[in-house]
């Protein structure tokens, strides 16, 4: 077992001043916060070494998630990256500025519109998750394989209760 951390000396100083109140949540849900925050960092480097702030690259993940030809409607892209209509608009005009993405008519739907993502976006996409993955990598080498396994697997137990709720 690793030595005390910061959320150790926390806790202690609750309990002492609190000893009737159960602060098991706080050991856990404190140490979620501050990782949260390290993971944050992390990507908002990662990202800015591709070009791109966070909410380009969950814009364009999820278009290149969506496989060839990358390609979703602005519908699909709101239930992708939880934002509202007019925050997506927005953030696909700033992409189209950019020429990360294009704006077309859907072929299926002459009233719908597809947003596509550029050769420009795929490129800076692909080398933001690479530097990502490299970075999280690092962020959980502390942990074995297993570790990091079992660790997922209880963080998936835990956001189901979440989205349950």
């Amino acid at each position: 077992m690793a030595g005390s951390d910061e959320v150790d000396g926390i806790v202690e100083a609750w309990q002492r001043e609190r000893p009737e109140l159960d602060f098991t949540p706080l050991q856990v849900l404190s140490r979620v916060n501050r990782l949260a925050k390290q993971l944050e960092r992390a990507r908002r480097a990662s990202f800015a070494t591709a070009g791109l702030e966070s909410w380009e690259f969950d814009v364009l993940a999820a278009l290149r998630r969506s496989g060839a030809p990358y390609e979703l409607s602005p519908k699909a892209l709101l239930q992708a990256t939880y934002v509202t209509s007019g925050t997506m608009s927005n953030r696909i005009d700033r992409l189209v500025e950019r020429s990360l993405v294009e704006r077309r008519i859907d072929p299926r739907d002459g009233r719908g519109v597809l947003v596509s993502m550029t050769e420009a976006g795929r490129e800076r996409v692909d080398a933001a998750i690479e530097r990502l993955l490299v970075a999280e990598t690092e962020l959980l080498d502390g942990l074995s394989r297993g570790d990091q396994e079992r660790v997922a697997a209880l963080l998936r137990k835990l956001s189901h209760s979440f989205d349950s709720a």
